[in-house]
This record gives C-alpha cells, structure tokens and sequence, in this order.
C-alpha cells in the first residue's frame, strides 16, 4: 500500500538503519548495556511464548502490549529500559472539513475524458479539481515513553525476555551479583492501566529512576508524593492545527526503601519491590468532539485503583483477557525447534521444521487483535495501535482499499469477533461524514469513503488521483457486517447494520454511469487500487474490484432487506442495477481481468503487490473451484502471473486466496515467504516493510482457512491442510450460520470434528468426497468421525 515509490525507498532506507526516532531530535536514544551478557536459552514453560535472550535493540524487537485504547512496546532494557506509550485516540489535528466545493463540477469533464480513452487528461482533472483538501490525512502519533533507569552493572546472566500470549504479560528476568532481577510489564483492559512491577529475590534490591518524555508539545511536573504528569497539546499536519489535549499519568507504589519526587523524575531506592501504575486519556469524545477532559480521566483511574493489590490487578487482567484468548485452541505438532529462541525460529522457519511456529504466529495474530481492537476503543489501525513517530509510514491511519479490512479477516473465523465493533462503530461514523462527501463530491444521496479515513472520519479522496480516487471504500467496509450477521444470525444487529449497507448502496444508484461501449453500469472515475494500467495512471472505469464489491453490497442489501421485511422498492432497484454491473471477464492470457478491458499483460508492473481483482475469490465467495471453476482457473492464473512474493500483506492476502483454491503446498509456501525475516521482524510484526500489522492479521486469516472454510453455504474441513501438518487439532474456531467448530487429524487425514449449532440451522459439512447434513437446533452439538458418519453420545 505504497503511496508513490519515493515513499516506499525511504520507508526501506529508514528501516535498514534501525528504529525510527519519534521526532528529530525530540527523543534522546536509550544507552544499550555495555556490559557482559549471557542469556537464558532455556524456553519458558508456555508454549505460546515469544523470547529472546537480549534486550531489544530496535523497536521492531520490542514486545507490544495493549488493552484496546493503551498500547506499550517493551525494549527490555537491563540499565536502561524504554517502554513506548500509545493512546488510540492521540492524532494530529482536530475536527476538520476535508471537502472540495470544486469536484462536483469537475466530475462531468473527468468522466468524459476516461469514457473517451483519454486517461491521462482525466488525471490532470481529478488531480487538480477533485481531491480533498487537505490532500493528505492526519497521522496517529505517539505519547512518549516511560523511562526507567537502573544502577549500573558489569555483568548480567540468565538474561531472558518473553511475552506470554496466554496471559498478556511481558517478563524481563536476570541475575546481576547475587541477586535475580524480574520485571513483569502489561496493560489492563479492567482497569484501563499499563502496570510494571519490578521485583528481586533478594530485600532492598530495587532502586530506580522513573520519568517520562514525549515528542508532543508538553511539559512533565510533580504530583506529590508519588506521581508523575505528563501533560500536552496533540501535533499539528497539513495545516490543521492540534486541537486534543492529553495526559499521561505515573503513580509510583514501593515495598520498603525510600521514594522521592523531583520536578522531572521520581527515584526509588533500596526497595524490596515496587509497581508503577501508568494512565493515559485524551480530550477526544467522538470524531467530532474534543472537549474531553484527560486530567480528570487520569486522575479517577488511578484512583480507582490505589487500593487494589497487584495480585489483584493482574489476576483481573489475565482473566478477562483469557475470556477472548482462550476461544480458539491450535495444534500442529511440535518439534525441537521450538526450543530455540523466538528470532532464530523465525531465521529458521522456510528451511526447517517448526510447525509449532506456525502455531504461535496464528495465535500472535490473535493476541494482536485483542490488544489493538475492543468495544468502545478505536479500530485496530496500520499498525495497530503502536506507533513511536510523529509522523509513521502512511500516517498509520486507516487504509481501506484492502489494510483496514485485512486487519479484521480473522476476527469472526477466530471468535473474535466481539474485537470487529471498533471497526463497525467506525462505520457508522463514516455515515454521517461521508454522507457530506458524496452531497459535496458528487451530487449524491447516501454516503461515500475512499481509499483512507483517519479519527476524524475524513472520507473524501487523498494523496493523488492514482491512489485515491476510488470510490468503493466504504461499500467494502459495508460487506463486513453483512458477515458478521452470517456468522451470528443476530437479526438485532442487522437491524442496526443496514442503514449503512442501505446508506452505501444509495450512494452508487445515484452514481453509477453507463458505459458508452459496453452498456454495463459503472463507476467513473475509479480505480483497481494503486496499479497503473498501461495508459499511464490508474485511473479508469469499472474496474473488476469494484464491480465484485458492489456485486456483494447490492446482493447483501437485498437479502438483509428481505431478512428484515423492508423496503421492497428499494430492493428491486438493487436487483436491476446488480444486474447492469460488468461480469468477471477472463482475458486472452488466460487470466481473471483487472480491467474491463484486456489490459493486464500491458500493465507496467505484473507483480503488482494489489490483487484487487480477485476480490471475488477471497474475501468474497463470487469465484470458488466448484461453482466457476473456469473463473477460478483464470483467478489461479491472475496469481501465478503477479507471483508470491511482494510485501508483508500483500504475501498474506496470497496466502488467503491460495487456501481458497484447496492448493494446501502453495498456500504453505506463501506462509513460509511471510514467516521469514524478510517480512517477519523479530517480535513477529509483518513486515511490509516498514512495519504493517495487516500482514499479521492476514496470516493468521490464511491458516484459519486452511483449516476450515465455510462461504460456499457449507462447512468444509481441512480444505488445504499441507502435509507439513500431518497432525494436529484446532477447537473453536466459527463458521458462518452460528457454527463452532473443532476438528482433529492424523496422518494428514480428518479423524474427528464436533460441531455446535449456536443459532439453530441447516448444518451441511464436507471432507474431500464425504457429506453431512442435518438441522440442527440451538445448542445442539454434533459430532462426526473421519468419514462424516455421526458419532451418538
């Protein structure tokens, strides 16, 4: 998802040369330690682990954490430790109107000119006359950093620094002298909190300065006797001043020893242990509201939790976040290399054998999710909700052309799906603003996103007309509620969806055109995003992406209308308009078309990270290998010509549209080129590089469909299980008509599976050559043996 190649080389040259300051010359660098070190090359006794025998010396190494809204990256620093601070809500700018009252009148001219074949005169006109203003989103941004700084050592041994996946927790372990240091780090999502405690086996070991910085405008003062603020006015881009307030407040409680507060740091010394309770809260209320207030925010949560025992705290936080972890179980086996430490498996993965590995990056995808995405924060955005820049790689905003929408691929297949009401929120946000959009930018009713939104739910189209012009952003978004009632058949809350699907579809009745060559009904101007086709910029009309989009988006429109008993009228103009759409196409070289024209193999770039074409073989069900088998042949050829290997997410999005094709070798293949260290960092964040988290989501999407896969109507096991998993089990994992569902294999073949029936429904399952039907009622469960015969109680 690069926004011009220049970008991107940058992006690659700050990469090579380590971790990103958070502002030039706002942030000192943190001293490594100079020391002797020798690590612990013993594994933690859970599996599901991530470890490392050193402290990181990059961000990328660091250990995220997160509760939702507060995000932390934990270096693990023996003298000097470093932990990144991150609230959801903490972007540049304030409330803002992105419209251009100029684009209407342009949009006649633009669409003539791509109707006539002149493209690039269609550019200068959208690229002139048609874009936001400003052109460009605001930026997530940074906090600060928690800085704790320790006596100085010569020596250190047993060094070991993990992250349980089980129970949300980041522990630093070390033996300096006689004495074994523990430092467990993690981040609340009870009491809304980043706590570390810092412990030794040993009384009166600890001592300690803590203090805060921040490349935001603020200042750190005294709150006697034992905390710390940070207070500060958010950064301003593009023009848009900064309008959000924020705080961050650090309260110090210490076992034993003496604690003072000075006017920038708060020092402990001789303590027998000590933890540090962190808040955070901006002035953020809603995309439209900023008048919040974070001191009175920081101040309740910390009070709220002065008398709670740590013991307490922790055993609050694990449970709840175990409430969503523990959902979905994964085993494929293990091996000796899962001994190893965390990075060297990752070197190790494409040439070795470490299918616990593949195990572990699945249920880091997971854990990613439930850190960066509950009820009532924000949605999980380009890099989830970690982010040491002022200015990240493409803002780390939200960048709905396929990023946005990566990110939530497993939350329903992985029982997560309490973690999608982020993004669904966002959408209805994205009503109201972008209902502005389509009556300012195009004359129309309903509403409209493009290609990238930010807090302030800006909708209108950004960064060049190559990139942004692209008017299906929100209908995509739309898809993903109509999937979360097929997985829940909760009719209460289609019934709160489908204004929006509703509101979207409105949208392109009143803007879809007639083609003046074919007659189909397009949109205009358009885009397959950001590939140029081979009249020297991208833009188009009726492109394939969007005539799949908008296939689902009147179809699910018209089904949710039915399910509901609504709007009868409004469901048959949906029904001659998807009618109207241009069908999937198959070009002269054998492949699915991007284009309504055969353009592909004159494309200046045929492998192309984007596979927006093909859409409708994942995550759509439009082309599937028993229902067109001829388009899913040309979809197999459309990847074979783009190839395997491109960025973190594009790898991943292969990854899923492989597994689709039941084509379990290749699809392990492309898991292998994103499990390597040209696209896994050492934390195991996707790389794209720089850093996405969509890759992450992708890939844990990917394995889920390997195992399971249910959009053609039916359930079907194991549809590409490679033979580098010959046994295994998965249990939890959702399919869609309210099922759960686990399953068992050996010898690469099924041997058991137990379905429940959540909803009540008409249950059809298939392994291979086997079937299965039933109906079934709510709360039933039913078991099966390798053959699909039921197994009776």
């Amino acid at each position: 998802m690069d926004r011009h190649a220049v970008s991107t080389m940058i992006c690659l040259l700050l990469t090579c040369l380590g971790r990103l300051s958070l502002a030039a010359g706002a942030q000192s660098s943190i001293p490594t330690f100079e020391g002797r070190l020798e690590g612990d090359v013993t594994p933690p006794e859970e599996p599901l682990s991530l470890w490392y025998t050193r402290p990181a010396r990059v961000w990328t190494e660091a250990l995220p954490l997160g509760n939702g809204r507060l995000g932390a990256m934990v270096f693990g620093g023996i003298v000097h430790e470093r932990i990144c601070l991150n609230e959801d809500t903490l972007w540049a700018g304030q409330p803002y109107d992105w419209t251009n009252p100029d684009a209407l009148a342009a949009l006649p001219e633009a669409r003539r000119l791509i109707f006539e074949g002149n493209y690039r005169q269609a550019h200068q006109i959208v690229q002139q006359r048609m874009l936001s203003r400003p052109m460009r989103q605001m930026p997530y941004q940074p906090v600060g950093d928690l800085i704790l700084r320790f006596p100085q050592i010569d020596q250190v041994t047993g060094y070991r620094r993990d992250l349980n996946l089980q129970t949300a927790v980041a522990t630093i372990s070390y033996q300096a002298g006689q004495v074994r240091y523990t430092r467990e780090v993690f981040v609340s999502p009870v009491d809304q909190v980043i706590v570390i405690r810092l412990t030794a086996d040993k009384p009166g070991a600890i001592s300690f300065t803590a203090g805060l910085q921040s490349p935001q405008r603020s200042q750190v003062y005294p709150d006697p006797p034992a905390t710390l603020v940070l207070a500060g006015t958010n950064g301003s881009a593009q023009g848009i001043e900064g309008g959000l307030k924020f705080q961050a407040r650090l309260h110090v409680r210490h076992d034993g020893g003496d604690l003072h507060i000075e006017p920038n740091h708060i020092s402990v010394s001789n303590a027998d242990s000590a933890v540090l309770l962190i808040a955070i809260a901006t002035s953020f209320k809603r995309y439209n509201d900023v008048s919040g207030d974070p001191q009175a925010a920081t101040i309740a949560c910390i009070q709220k939790v002065m008398d709670k025992g740590f013991d307490r705290i922790l055993s609050d936080h694990i449970q709840e976040h175990q409430r969503l972890f523990k959902t979905v179980s994964l085993d494929l086996g293990t091996t000796e290399a899962a001994k190893a430490p965390t990075d060297q498996r990752i070197r190790g993965f494409s040439t070795g054998n470490d299918p616990q590995l593949a195990a572990l990056y699945f249920q880091f995808g997971r854990y990613l999710l439930i850190s960066s995405s509950r009820s009532g924060t924000q949605p999980a955005n380009l890099q989830g909700i970690w982010n040491d820049r002022m200015d990240p790689p493409w803002e780390s905003k939200y960048t709905i052309n396929i990023n946005t929408e990566m990110n939530y691929w497993p939350a329903e297949v992985t029982n997560l799906a309490e973690c999608a009401q982020p993004l669904f929120q966002m959408i209805m946000d994205l009503t109201q603003t972008g209902a502005r959009t389509a009556k300012i930018h195009y004359g129309a009713k309903g509403w409209v996103a493009h290609h990238n939104t930010d807090l302030w739910r800006a909708s209108g189209p950004i960064d060049g007309a190559q990139y942004g012009m692209w008017p299906t952003g929100g209908a995509w978004l739309c898809t993903h509620l109509w999937e979360h009632y097929l997985f829940s058949l909760d009719k209460d809350f289609l019934a709160w969806a489908y204004p929006a699907m509703k509101g979207a579809a409105e949208f392109f009745l009143d803007t879809l055109v007639e083609h003046p060559k074919y007659g189909y009904l397009v949109t205009c101007p358009s885009l397959s995003p950001e590939n140029q086709h081979p009249y020297g910029t991208s833009l188009c009309a009726g492109p394939t992406m969007d005539n799949q989009i908008l296939r689902d988006l009147f179809d699910q429109c018209i089904k949710a209308s039915q399910i509901l008993g609504v709007d009868e009228g409004f469901r048959q103009k949906l029904a001659a308009a998807k009618a109207r759409l241009a069908p999937n196409k198959i070009g002269s070289n054998g492949q699915l078309q991007e284009w309504l024209e055969d353009w592909d193999m004159n494309a200046p770039d045929l492998r192309h990270r984007h596979v927006s074409h093909l859409y409708g073989l994942y995550p759509s069900n439009q082309i599937t290998p028993e229902d067109t088998p001829e388009l899913a042949q040309a979809a197999r050829k459309s990847l074979e010509i783009r190839g395997d290997r491109a960025t973190g997410w594009a790898i991943a999005w292969r990854l899923n549209l492989w597994a689709r094709l039941k084509d379990a070798e290749r699809a392990y293949g492309i898991l292998k080129l994103l499990l390597h260290p040209d696209r896994t960092y050492p934390n195991m964040f996707d790389a794209h590089p720089p850093f996405q988290i969509d890759g992450n989501f992708g890939g844990t999407s990917g394995i889920a469909e390997m195992l399971l896969q249910s959009h053609t109507g039916q359930i079907e096991l194991l549809p590409a299980l490679p033979s580098a998993w010959p046994k295994g089990s998965v249990r939890g994992l959702r399919a869609r008509g309210g099922l759960e569902v686990d399953i068992w294999w050996n010898e690469g073949k099924l041997t058991r599976a137990v379905i429940r029936s959540l909803a009540g429904q008409d249950l059809r399952v298939r392994y291979r050559k086997a079937a299965f039907a039933s109906f079934t009622r709510p709360g039933q469960t039913i078991m099966l043996d390798g053959r699909l015969q039921q197994i009776e109680r």
